[in-house]
């Protein structure tokens, strides 16, 4: 499992057991971790999640009196080795 998948799931484990419902996404740079933050969650909480999504590459709060406050994550994906990084029309 490379490296940055196995933070995403961690960060993604680790909010799930500070009682958050998490969802994970799959994207071609990197993978993102989402939550519902409830107005309930104590602040002496808020300590321990933003230690948890410090791990990853981004992280940000959305909140909206419409939908709530989402809490988000960002962990970008090893970029694949290649050969010839010159691009097509530039090979030998």
């Amino acid at each position: 499992m490379p490296a940055s998948e196995s933070t995403a799931e961690s960060i993604a484990a680790r909010l799930s057991a500070l009682g958050l419902t998490t969802r994970v996404e799959e994207h071609t740079r990197y993978t993102s971790i989402e939550a519902e933050v409830p107005e309930a969650l104590p602040a002496s909480a808020w300590r321990e999640v933003l230690e948890v999504v410090a791990e990853a590459d981004r992280f940000g709060l959305l909140a909206s009196s419409l939908t709530g406050r989402t809490l988000w994550a960002a962990v970008r994906k090893a970029v694949p080795a290649t050969g010839d990084v010159r691009g097509p029309g530039r090979q030998r």
